[in-house]
Order: C-alpha cells, then sequence, then structure tokens
C-alpha cells in the first residue's frame, strides 16, 4: 500500500471543477433521450466534479481518453472528454 504525506496529497489534489456552460450542456445531455451512452456517461463525470474537487478516474480517463483519440465522436462528446481529462490524477 502506497501513503502519500499530507502535502503530497493537497499537491495532487484537483484545483479545477467544471465550468457553467458545460455542466448546463452537461444536465442538458443527462435529460436527453436522444444523447448516447458516452456522452451521458462523460456528462455524469462532468456533473459529479462541478464545484467539488473530486479528481476523475482512471476508467473513466481510459474512456475519455478513447474519444478524445477517435473520429467518430462529435465536438460535444469530445469537449465533455477534454473536461474530464483536464482534471484527472496529475500522476497517473
Amino acid at each position: 500500500m502506497v501513503t502519500f504525506s499530507l502535502k503530497e496529497r493537497e499537491k495532487n489534489m484537483n484545483k479545477k471543477s467544471s465550468g457553467q456552460k458545460l455542466s448546463t450542456q452537461a444536465s442538458k445531455i443527462m435529460r436527453s433521450n436522444n444523447s448516447s451512452q458516452i456522452q451521458k456517461s462523460l456528462a455524469a463525470s462532468v456533473l459529479s466534479q462541478r464545484n467539488t474537487g473530486k479528481i476523475t478516474g482512471k476508467a473513466m480517463e481510459t474512456k475519455a481518453s478513447m474519444v478524445m483519440n477517435s473520429n467518430k465522436y462529435s465536438g460535444t462528446t469530445k469537449s465533455l472528454a477534454a473536461s474530464v481529462l483536464s482534471q484527472s490524477d496529475k500522476n497517473r
């Protein structure tokens, strides 16, 4: 088991949060019947990181990275993925 000092944990804490505009868009995606599962998954992550300091989990990082590296996703989906990745753990 790896342990970190308080100073190390504070250094690695996420100081970013989802912006108002993207959070509003994510909320609309969550309510829409036309949104894809990947959009809803990324939107949920964006909303969970709104003003909370939470960081993106490893599985969600992988999913967001896959979206960013693919040509088949829309600009909206890529915006959600970029936000999720920007709030990931600096050490991964």
